[in-house]
């Protein structure tokens, strides 16, 4: 019998763990986190619990004695970690969308740990030879294409990630994991920081000449926010910093912007990415060569699509000559009107905006002002939803009090055109300090949809799109528009999913097939058909006019190839990172990038879109390292999927069942380029991309 003081003790224990939310069934409607609920010190303990719990899951496989199968080892493994899933969920989301110094501190501590449980999985070495015992015998189980390719994936994940390696490998991979999982942090988290230090600060109105309204009335008030009314601060984030570039007749101005971002992180403060980028770049070689491979971007390429370096820069080739020649008519053109207009200057990478935009002006009257009143952020969201519906009949409704981690976010239930529930999807649109730059889609809770068990996702888009000001609401740039159509399209393959498997359900899918998706939704962007539903004036309420459209249109090729360089020039920078045997040595970063833009012919009035110091795609987590590529390699598939909507039909019902059911709903749980071949009737060719970029 316990004594009355221990009951006492276990009850308070019981009591303690009950408070921390990620350690009990959510019990709000579909499981969303209660964000209000949870505090700073829940992460780390149940964090900690989590990882015990997968412990204890994985050693009840591995301690089965029965004979090894799809069901007791490879799916049991997919299923288990679901504790340590809902505390990183939210934990890695917050620290992305609204960071604080006690996240990033909570986040720091927990790296190692998750980066070393991880470990502990991947090199187990009864964990392994029980997988491989089901994928030796996979015939005998008579497994259907979903079993099987999951079956593939955890037994190339084991041996990708070291499981036939010595215990002294092992040993050195481990320490390689975790020191990588510390840097990719604070690589990220210098960004934010110099991100959130640097302002430019303007006291003559004068030096603002050229800017719309709405930009001087966001810098007036983050001049008044920061006690210096009377003046004006702007920000580098793209919202501040696009407008900046684009209109500001002040040159000085447009360079000092110009130059704050391109300089970011690679100044000579506590921020400075150098360090992180040379130890980066060294730990991934040797992970490579302990892995059998001579470099990294071999590794990294092995598991995808294009499976070889070569495969990814023959692509990128056949892109690069056509968009450089585009670039040198574009800079003519530029050039000449500012000769024209008597502007004493030679075009350099700070006027390359500022003069694409007058050109465009003059050659087709049409400037983004006159568009931006239609695109408010409100109505652009309509837009996607309309799309949804009108291609794949789905719903989507708000929840008007659910819980949320910022009062800025939206969330909706997403039913089917049955009325079934689907998903749950949240919204948050705005920029702010706490925010990392770019925009993303994730999920807080995955799909899974097997033996009788449904369980459906909770997906969110995060962006940081033009603030609105106390006298306008938030108006969208074009190239903010195709952002919100861009991350819908992710969203759409997480919430449409039917994959039954958590391992291959919604976006898990081969690297260079994932953008896909995306990619494609923004052809809807500014389709007449949809444009017309959706772009209203934020005042009058008036549809956008048929001669804006034709525009939009005629300038949809404008300026490609300032783009497609920037894009291709820094898929071959992430490249050229990761196809040599780094060892020894300091890499100079400044350096290598102008050897990198002198071998490819990068012309001198563009930069990579992203430099090394800020390229968080492929220097803040592996995901994208030596993959930058696939936005290309996936823009070949979906301009040459969109041409099948082209001739059937922008919201044909049939294409568009076909495209749900082909692309969206099976995530990885078959080969992609088969599904691919299966929607589209072909292999894919290069050709609709450049037409489509006007390149050809």
């Amino acid at each position: 019998m316990l004594s009355a003081g221990l009951l006492t003790a276990n009850a308070k224990k019981m009591e303690n763990q009950a408070k921390n939310p990620f350690l009990e069934p959510y019990e709000t409607k579909y499981e969303i986190p209660p964000f209000e609920k949870i505090k700073y010190s829940d992460y780390l303990p149940a964090i900690k619990a989590g990882i015990e719990e997968q412990k204890q899951e994985i050693e009840a496989i591995v301690n089965n004695r029965a004979m090894p199968d799809f069901d007791n080892t490879i799916l049991a493994l997919d299923n288990s970690g679901s504790t340590l899933n809902k505390a990183c969920y939210v934990l890695f989301a917050l620290t992305e969308s609204d960071n604080t110094p006690e996240l990033e501190k909570i986040a720091a501590e927990a790296l190692p740990m998750l980066s070393a449980a991880s470990d502990e999985i991947i090199m187990n070495d009864r964990l392994f030879e029980r997988v491989k015992q089901v994928y030796d015998r996979r015939e005998v189980f008579h497994l259907d294409t979903a079993q099987t390719r999951l079956l593939e994936k955890y037994y190339k994940d084991f041996t990708r990630n070291g499981a036939l390696l010595s215990a002294a490998d092992k040993d050195s991979l481990k320490a390689i994991n975790q020191e990588l999982a510390n840097l990719t942090l604070a690589y990220g988290s210098n960004i934010l920081k110099e991100t959130n230090a640097t302002k430019i600060t303007i006291d003559n109105e004068a030096e603002l000449a050229g800017l719309p309204e709405n930009i001087i009335s966001h810098a007036a008030e983050t001049a008044k926010a920061a006690g210096m009314e009377g003046k004006w601060i702007f920000s580098i984030d793209g919202a501040m910093r696009l407008p900046v570039l684009t209109y500001a007749d002040n040159r000085d101005l447009r360079q000092k912007m110009y130059e704050a971002y391109t300089n970011l992180a690679a100044n000579d403060n506590e921020f400075n990415n150098f360090e992180n980028i040379n130890r980066i770049i060294k730990l991934r070689t040797k992970k490579a060569n302990l892995l059998g491979f001579d470099t990294f971007a071999d590794y990294q390429l092995d598991n995808v699509m294009a499976q070889t370096v070569e495969n990814a820069e023959n692509l990128l080739y056949q892109i690069w000559e056509p968009a450089i020649a585009k670039v040198k008519e574009e800079v003519a053109d530029m050039q000449a009107y500012a000769d024209a207009h008597g502007d004493s200057i030679k075009i350099q990478p700070w006027d390359y905006y500022y003069y694409a935009e007058k050109v465009k002006k003059d050659k087709y009257n049409f400037s983004e002002d006159e568009v931006r009143p239609y695109f408010q952020l409100e109505n652009v969201v309509k837009g996607v939803f309309l799309m949804a519906n009108k291609l794949y009949g789905i719903t989507f409704t708000e929840i008007k009090n659910a819980p949320k981690y910022h009062p800025e976010v939206t969330v909706y239930d997403v039913k089917d055109a049955d009325g079934k529930h689907l998903a749950v999807f949240m919204t948050d649109y705005l920029p702010r300090d706490t925010k990392r730059q770019g925009a993303w889609m994730s999920e807080f809770k995955g799909a899974y949809n097997y033996d009788g068990v449904s369980e459906r996702p909770i997906i969110y888009n995060v962006a940081s799109l033009t603030r609105p000001t106390k006298d306008t609401p938030s108006l969208l740039t074009i190239d903010e528009v195709r952002t919100v159509f861009h991350e819908f399209g992710h969203a759409l393959q997480g919430m449409l999913t039917t994959a039954s498997f958590r391992g291959q359900a919604g976006t898990n899918v081969d690297r260079d097939f994932v953008e896909l998706a995306s990619q494609i939704d923004e052809h809807w962007a500014l389709a007449p058909e949809l444009l017309k539903e959706y772009a209203r004036h934020y005042k009058t309420g008036e549809v956008i006019p048929d001669a804006l459209i034709e525009k939009i249109d005629a300038t949809s090729k404008f300026n490609q190839g300032f783009m497609t360089t920037e894009l291709v020039g820094a898929a071959l920078l992430d490249l050229e990172w990761h196809k040599v045997n780094y060892c020894e040595g300091d890499i100079n970063v400044p350096a290598f990038e102008k050897s990198v833009a002198r071998r490819i012919g990068m012309p001198a009035e563009v930069q990579f879109r992203y430099r090394s110091t800020y390229f968080n795609h492929i220097f803040g987590s592996d995901q994208y390292a030596a993959g930058y590529y696939t936005y290309l390699w996936a823009e070949v598939l979906d301009t040459d999927a969109f041409r099948m909507f082209q001739q059937n039909g922008l919201f044909d019902p049939a294409t568009a069942a076909s495209y749900r059911h082909n692309i969206l709903e099976p995530g990885g749980s078959q080969d992609p380029m088969i599904l691919f071949e299966r929607f589209r009737g072909q292999a894919p060719t290069v050709d609709a991309l450049l037409e489509n970029r006007g390149l050809k």
